[in-house]
């Protein structure tokens, strides 16, 4: 992630945490104070934020020293220094919580992405995220999950066609699975998504050559009888199966056992605990 992609939001973050000023710092700390500082990481996690957490103070103190050995996508372990910081204690105490949002935050995101990928080990299946992220902050989250090894989905409606339900409901008439992916190849050549529910759905759906087909809730038996359905087919292109609708990190190996793809996994960036990580401001006799 470059820096002009992320500086709008320090900026923001920043904006909401400080109301203005830090009232607390600025009246016990006097402005030309300078310490030194260690971010610790409290619990075996996989980094990410790093750049984040670094520009964060780099806005309250150009001139700061923040020093580090990691970098995004690397595994720590408990009680571990991530990074050294020293400049200004102003800036050092009003960027913490910040910082550490953001670290703590993204960390967690990648970390919990990880166990995924772990989960479904030797499978040749790809681990994905979802659209379903809070507003404003989905490409920070998407960053996070390719730091923790899945791969994104969709970034945004204009990337490619999603055909759902509602999309075929929303036809006047009604049109059918197959009439909806003839409808959007001609409106575009990006990328073609269909979402079936049924094994019955997945039969009309692979006829119309869809680059892409979701298999939603669907059962693992009918997982199963999908891919070989797929791999019995007769055309020559075969669509991409993707399983996607509640699956946990219980189910998941369960679901690349059948087979498919791709896996799409809401949770990743929807329901994530944030990694513990603290700031430890060091005493003169430490610096």
């Amino acid at each position: 992630m470059e820096i002009h992609d992320i500086d709008k939001y320090i900026k923001l973050a920043l904006k909401e945490d400080l109301g203005g000023e830090d009232i607390t710092t600025n009246a016990l700390v006097p402005v030309d104070d300078y310490s030194k500082a260690h971010i610790v990481v409290k619990e075996n996690a996989m980094l990410c934020g790093l750049k984040i957490a670094r520009e964060v103070f780099k806005k309250l103190d150009p001139k700061i020293i923040f020093h580090t050995l990691h970098k995004d996508s690397d595994h720590v372990e408990k009680n571990m220094i991530i990074a050294t910081i020293k400049g200004q204690t102003r800036a050092i105490l009003t960027g913490e919580r910040t910082a550490l949002n953001f670290l703590g935050y993204l960390s967690g995101i990648a970390t919990h992405t990880h166990k995924f990928i772990e989960a479904v080990r030797p499978y040749d299946v790809e681990i994905l995220d979802t659209r379903k992220t809070a507003p404003g902050l989905r490409q920070l989250k998407k960053y996070a999950v390719k730091c923790g090894g899945g791969k994104n989905h969709r970034i945004n409606l204009n990337e490619m066609v999603m055909i759902k339900d509602n999309h075929r409901e929303a036809c006047h008439p009604h049109v059918s699975i197959t009439e909806s992916i003839h409808i959007a190849r001609r409106h575009t050549r990006k990328t073609v998504e269909i979402e079936v529910d049924t094994l019955d759905q997945f039969l009309e759906a692979i006829k119309a050559h869809p680059d892409i087909i979701l298999l939603d809730n669907m059962s693992f038996a009918e997982m199963k009888e999908a891919v070989k359905l797929n791999k019995k087919s007769v055309f020559l292109k075969k669509p991409l199966l993707e399983a996607s609708g509640g699956i946990t990190l219980h189910k998941v190996r369960h679901v690349a056992e059948t087979g498919v793809d791709r896996i799409s996994i809401g949770s990743l960036t929807h329901t994530t605990r944030m990694i513990d990580v603290s700031l430890e401001l060091l005493s003169d006799d430490d610096n």
